[in-house]
């Protein structure tokens, strides 16, 4: 069993950043390839980001690229989601996620969940 807990989630300005962080514990880290979703009112969950277990493979979701930048830290069981020049259609819970090994971009794929992350951004 992994466990995944997120932080960094608020209220911030169009044009403003976050850093979100999800923690991992369980089992080893570094064997994950870890995934960032977002779950808008009213809508499906979609992909945002996603990094191999070594971190040299990242995939971005089209609506994110650019502004957004995934990293993970091995040794503090760490992943990272930079998120800058937020935009209102930002606006959504957070949730990280964990597979084995190799990045995925679809939500059935990860075995493992966080509970969520609020990002609320203002116009």
């Amino acid at each position: 069993q992994v466990q995944l807990v997120e932080s960094g989630g608020g209220l911030v300005q169009a044009g403003g950043s976050l850093r979100l962080s999800c923690a991992a514990s369980g089992r080893t880290f570094s064997n994950y390839a870890m995934g960032w979703f977002r779950q808008a009112p009213g809508k499906e969950r979609e992909f945002v980001a996603t990094i191999n277990w070594t971190g040299v493979e990242i995939y971005y979701a089209d609506s994110v690229k650019g502004r957004f930048t995934i990293s993970r830290d091995n040794a503090k069981n760490t992943v990272y989601l930079q998120m800058n020049s937020l935009r209102p259609e930002d606006t959504a819970v957070y949730y990280c996620a964990a597979r084995g090994y190799s990045m995925a971009r679809t939500q059935g794929e990860y075995d493992y969940w966080g509970q969520g992350t609020q990002v609320t951004v203002s116009s």
